[in-house]
């Protein structure tokens, strides 16, 4: 199990855990709870240029379709296969193999990331 408070998150409804430059992104259990049962998840290509802010993929459910953001500018390093085979990854595990892509992050880590307090405090109903 992931510890949560090792993350940072994004008012998006992401996380990102970054290891040097290199930030692994997923949506976050709350995001995957208000998607519902993910069904199809598309997501950019390896080597693709993100730009923070912006979208790069979607979350398809039964419910909704929900935007995946970059949570910082650089390039996808890789990109979750098994997500991409298996959308249910994501409700099932959103913090572990419910990853979605790796980010260089050689462009300096993004400004704006919330704790895992700020986090909760910011999705508390």
């Amino acid at each position: 199990m992931t510890d949560l408070s090792t993350l940072h998150y994004t008012s998006e409804h992401e996380w990102l855990l970054i290891d040097g430059s290199t930030a692994t992104v997923g949506i976050t259990d709350y995001a995957a709870d208000k998607l519902g049962d993910v069904v199809y998840v598309d997501l950019p290509t390896e080597g693709a240029e993100v730009q923070a802010g912006k979208v790069v993929g979607e979350i398809e459910s039964t419910k909704s379709v929900g935007e995946l953001y970059a949570p910082a500018l650089g390039t996808v390093l890789e990109v979750n296969q098994a997500v991409v085979d298996s959308p249910d990854l994501v409700n099932s595990d959103p913090f572990g193999e419910g990853w979605l892509i790796k980010i260089d992050l050689s462009e300096g880590t993004p400004a704006g990331l919330l704790s895992r307090d700020e986090y909760v405090a910011l999705t508390a109903e």
